[in-house]
Protein backbone atom coordinates (compact mmCIF):
# COMPACT_ATOMS: atom_id res chain seq x y z
CA UNK A 1 0.00 0.00 0.00
CA UNK A 2 1.68 3.10 -0.52
CA UNK A 3 1.86 6.34 1.50
CA UNK A 4 -0.67 8.36 1.86
CA UNK A 5 0.51 12.11 0.69
CA UNK A 6 -2.63 14.20 1.64
CA UNK A 7 -4.10 14.74 4.50
CA UNK A 8 -7.59 16.76 5.94
CA UNK A 9 -6.14 18.95 9.21
CA UNK A 10 -8.87 21.48 10.95
CA UNK A 11 -7.24 24.77 11.84
CA UNK A 12 -7.99 27.14 15.03
CA UNK A 13 -6.80 30.53 13.49
CA UNK A 14 -7.20 33.68 15.48
CA UNK A 15 -9.44 36.27 13.86
CA UNK A 16 -8.94 39.92 14.43
CA UNK A 17 -10.20 42.86 12.33
CA UNK A 18 -7.43 45.10 13.95
CA UNK A 19 -5.54 45.86 17.35
CA UNK A 20 -8.76 47.84 18.58
CA UNK A 21 -11.34 45.27 17.91
CA UNK A 22 -12.25 41.83 19.59
CA UNK A 23 -10.79 38.36 18.11
CA UNK A 24 -11.21 34.95 18.50
CA UNK A 25 -10.62 31.66 17.74
CA UNK A 26 -12.23 30.40 14.28
CA UNK A 27 -12.50 27.07 12.93
CA UNK A 28 -11.10 26.40 9.29
CA UNK A 29 -11.56 22.86 7.29
CA UNK A 30 -7.69 22.31 5.48
CA UNK A 31 -8.68 19.57 2.87
CA UNK A 32 -6.26 17.21 0.67
CA UNK A 33 -3.05 19.23 1.99
CA UNK A 34 -0.04 17.74 0.66
CA UNK A 35 2.66 16.38 3.11
CA UNK A 36 5.32 18.01 0.68
CA UNK A 37 3.85 21.83 1.68
CA UNK A 38 4.94 24.27 3.94
CA UNK A 39 2.88 25.56 6.57
CA UNK A 40 2.63 29.00 4.75
CA UNK A 41 1.47 26.92 1.25
CA UNK A 42 -1.11 25.11 3.29
CA UNK A 43 -2.49 28.57 4.34
CA UNK A 44 -2.07 29.84 0.94
CA UNK A 45 -4.28 27.44 -0.35
CA UNK A 46 -6.94 27.60 2.70
CA UNK A 47 -6.93 31.24 1.67
CA UNK A 48 -7.56 30.41 -1.74
CA UNK A 49 -10.67 28.68 -0.40
CA UNK A 50 -11.60 31.25 1.03
CA UNK A 51 -11.86 33.65 -1.41
CA UNK A 52 -13.32 31.61 -3.74
CA UNK A 53 -16.29 31.38 -1.11
CA UNK A 54 -16.45 34.87 -0.86
CA UNK A 55 -14.61 35.06 2.61
CA UNK A 56 -11.82 37.02 4.38
CA UNK A 57 -8.75 35.64 3.96
CA UNK A 58 -6.35 34.98 6.94
CA UNK A 59 -3.60 37.69 7.08
CA UNK A 60 -0.70 36.64 7.87
CA UNK A 61 2.78 37.87 7.12
CA UNK A 62 5.78 36.57 4.85
CA UNK A 63 8.50 37.44 2.58
CA UNK A 64 11.09 35.42 1.47
CA UNK A 65 9.77 31.98 2.71
CA UNK A 66 13.20 31.00 3.15
CA UNK A 67 13.87 31.15 6.71
CA UNK A 68 15.98 34.70 6.23
CA UNK A 69 13.50 37.22 6.67
CA UNK A 70 11.86 36.70 10.05
CA UNK A 71 8.61 37.66 9.07
CA UNK A 72 6.17 34.53 9.39
CA UNK A 73 6.12 34.95 12.98
CA UNK A 74 3.27 32.56 14.01
CA UNK A 75 3.05 30.57 17.17
CA UNK A 76 1.40 27.07 16.10
CA UNK A 77 0.03 24.94 19.17
CA UNK A 78 1.20 27.46 21.54
CA UNK A 79 4.84 27.32 20.62
CA UNK A 80 7.02 30.03 18.69
CA UNK A 81 7.81 28.71 14.71
CA UNK A 82 5.71 25.19 15.30
CA UNK A 83 8.60 23.71 17.20
CA UNK A 84 10.89 22.38 14.97
CA UNK A 85 14.59 22.69 16.21
CA UNK A 86 16.08 26.11 14.46
CA UNK A 87 13.10 26.00 11.69
CA UNK A 88 10.71 29.15 11.22
CA UNK A 89 7.03 28.33 10.00
CA UNK A 90 8.20 29.16 6.13
CA UNK A 91 10.16 26.17 6.52
CA UNK A 92 7.64 23.72 8.46
CA UNK A 93 6.62 21.46 6.54
CA UNK A 94 3.16 19.58 6.52
CA UNK A 95 5.05 16.02 6.83
CA UNK A 96 4.80 16.74 10.56
CA UNK A 97 1.70 16.73 11.12
CA UNK A 98 -1.10 13.55 10.85
CA UNK A 99 -4.22 13.51 9.15
CA UNK A 100 -6.84 14.22 10.89
CA UNK A 101 -4.77 16.96 13.42
CA UNK A 102 -6.35 20.23 15.34
CA UNK A 103 -3.51 22.77 14.48
CA UNK A 104 -3.62 25.93 16.62
CA UNK A 105 -2.36 29.25 15.14
CA UNK A 106 -2.35 32.32 16.72
CA UNK A 107 -0.21 35.29 16.63
CA UNK A 108 2.95 36.96 18.90
CA UNK A 109 1.57 37.32 21.98
CA UNK A 110 3.90 40.49 23.82
CA UNK A 111 3.04 43.69 24.81
CA UNK A 112 5.77 45.84 23.04
CA UNK A 113 4.40 43.85 19.43
CA UNK A 114 1.32 45.35 19.23
CA UNK A 115 -1.76 43.18 16.94
CA UNK A 116 -2.11 44.63 13.42
CA UNK A 117 -4.87 41.71 11.77
CA UNK A 118 -5.27 38.47 12.47
CA UNK A 119 -1.74 36.69 12.86
CA UNK A 120 -0.19 40.18 12.23
CA UNK A 121 1.87 41.74 14.73
CA UNK A 122 3.91 45.44 14.55
CA UNK A 123 7.77 44.07 15.27
CA UNK A 124 8.93 47.86 14.18
CA UNK A 125 10.10 47.78 18.34
CA UNK A 126 12.85 46.03 17.04
CA UNK A 127 13.68 47.75 14.37
CA UNK A 128 14.12 51.05 16.67
CA UNK A 129 16.18 48.64 18.90
CA UNK A 130 18.94 48.74 16.00
CA UNK A 131 18.49 52.58 14.99
CA UNK A 132 19.42 53.17 18.33
CA UNK A 133 23.22 51.71 17.76
CA UNK A 134 22.82 48.37 16.31
CA UNK A 135 25.64 49.74 13.66
CA UNK A 136 29.24 50.95 13.78
CA UNK A 137 29.62 54.80 12.31
CA UNK A 138 33.71 54.97 11.62
CA UNK A 139 35.01 56.96 8.61
CA UNK A 140 37.05 55.17 6.72
CA UNK A 141 37.42 57.34 3.30
CA UNK A 142 36.96 54.89 0.78
CA UNK A 143 35.81 51.06 1.06
CA UNK A 144 38.78 49.17 2.23
CA UNK A 145 39.89 45.50 1.57
CA UNK A 146 37.68 43.26 3.77
CA UNK A 147 41.47 41.76 5.11
CA UNK A 148 42.54 44.91 5.99
CA UNK A 149 41.94 44.73 9.73
CA UNK A 150 43.00 41.39 10.60
CA UNK A 151 40.49 39.31 12.94
CA UNK A 152 40.89 36.32 15.17
CA UNK A 153 39.11 33.48 13.67
CA UNK A 154 37.21 32.98 16.84
CA UNK A 155 36.43 36.74 17.54
CA UNK A 156 35.05 35.98 13.83
CA UNK A 157 33.13 33.25 14.75
CA UNK A 158 31.48 34.24 17.92
CA UNK A 159 30.46 37.34 16.11
CA UNK A 160 28.96 35.66 13.48
CA UNK A 161 27.22 33.46 15.83
CA UNK A 162 25.50 36.61 17.01
CA UNK A 163 24.57 38.08 13.44
CA UNK A 164 22.67 35.06 13.00
CA UNK A 165 19.84 36.84 14.23
CA UNK A 166 16.78 37.78 11.82
CA UNK A 167 14.67 39.67 14.02
CA UNK A 168 11.67 37.81 14.00
CA UNK A 169 10.96 38.05 17.87
CA UNK A 170 9.68 34.28 18.55
CA UNK A 171 12.16 34.53 21.28
CA UNK A 172 10.06 37.66 23.01
CA UNK A 173 6.82 35.59 21.95
CA UNK A 174 8.36 32.42 23.86
CA UNK A 175 9.65 34.77 26.71
CA UNK A 176 7.13 34.54 29.89
CA UNK A 177 8.48 38.22 30.54
CA UNK A 178 7.92 39.40 26.76
CA UNK A 179 11.74 39.92 26.81
CA UNK A 180 14.01 40.64 23.89
CA UNK A 181 16.54 40.32 25.82
CA UNK A 182 18.08 37.44 23.37
CA UNK A 183 17.60 39.61 20.37
CA UNK A 184 19.25 42.49 21.87
CA UNK A 185 22.58 40.82 22.93
CA UNK A 186 22.93 39.60 19.64
CA UNK A 187 22.80 42.54 18.04
CA UNK A 188 25.39 44.00 20.85
CA UNK A 189 27.39 40.68 21.00
CA UNK A 190 28.02 40.80 17.10
CA UNK A 191 29.69 44.42 16.95
CA UNK A 192 31.56 44.09 20.74
CA UNK A 193 33.54 41.27 19.19
CA UNK A 194 35.15 42.89 16.65
CA UNK A 195 37.63 45.97 16.34
CA UNK A 196 35.06 48.28 14.62
CA UNK A 197 32.52 48.27 17.43
CA UNK A 198 34.92 49.29 19.92
CA UNK A 199 34.75 52.53 19.41
CA UNK A 200 31.14 53.09 20.08
CA UNK A 201 31.07 49.76 22.27
CA UNK A 202 29.83 52.17 25.23
CA UNK A 203 27.44 54.22 24.29
CA UNK A 204 25.81 51.75 21.65
CA UNK A 205 24.98 49.29 24.83
CA UNK A 206 23.35 51.58 26.88
CA UNK A 207 21.48 53.38 24.02
CA UNK A 208 20.18 49.85 22.96
CA UNK A 209 19.63 48.75 25.83
CA UNK A 210 17.81 51.84 27.26
CA UNK A 211 15.77 51.74 24.08
CA UNK A 212 14.66 48.04 24.74
CA UNK A 213 13.51 48.95 28.16
CA UNK A 214 11.45 51.60 26.58
CA UNK A 215 9.49 49.61 24.35
CA UNK A 216 7.71 47.82 26.57
CA UNK A 217 9.92 44.29 27.02
CA UNK A 218 9.82 42.87 29.75
CA UNK A 219 12.58 41.54 31.91
CA UNK A 220 15.00 38.89 31.53
CA UNK A 221 14.37 36.06 34.32
CA UNK A 222 16.75 32.95 32.61
CA UNK A 223 13.69 30.86 31.37
CA UNK A 224 15.71 29.89 28.42
CA UNK A 225 12.83 30.06 26.11
CA UNK A 226 13.97 32.24 24.05
CA UNK A 227 16.94 30.06 22.70
CA UNK A 228 14.81 26.87 22.52
CA UNK A 229 12.38 29.05 20.32
CA UNK A 230 15.05 30.72 17.79
CA UNK A 231 15.34 29.38 14.43
CA UNK A 232 18.67 30.34 14.21
CA UNK A 233 19.81 28.69 17.48
CA UNK A 234 21.45 32.24 19.16
CA UNK A 235 22.81 30.90 22.82
CA UNK A 236 21.50 32.73 25.60
CA UNK A 237 25.39 33.39 26.03
CA UNK A 238 25.42 36.51 24.75
CA UNK A 239 23.01 37.65 27.29
CA UNK A 240 25.93 37.28 29.61
CA UNK A 241 28.05 39.91 27.26
CA UNK A 242 25.07 42.48 26.90
CA UNK A 243 25.33 42.24 30.65
CA UNK A 244 29.00 42.55 30.95
CA UNK A 245 28.81 45.41 27.99
CA UNK A 246 26.38 47.10 29.91
CA UNK A 247 28.18 47.22 33.28
CA UNK A 248 31.61 48.35 31.70
CA UNK A 249 29.75 50.91 30.17
CA UNK A 250 28.52 52.06 33.95
CA UNK A 251 31.89 51.95 35.54
CA UNK A 252 33.43 53.67 32.42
Amino acid sequence: MSEQRTMNLRLHVWRQKGPDGPGKMEIYNAKNISQDMSFLEMLDQVNEELILAGQEPIAFDHDCREGICGTCSQVINGVPHGGMEKTTVCQLHMRTFKDGDAIYIEPWRARAFPLVKDLIVDRSALDRIIQAGGFISCHTGGVPDGNVILIPKAKADYAMDAAECIGCGACVAACPNGSAMLFTSAKVAQLAAVPQGKVEAATRVCAITETMKKEGFGNCSNHYECQTACPKGISVKFIAKLNREYQKALID
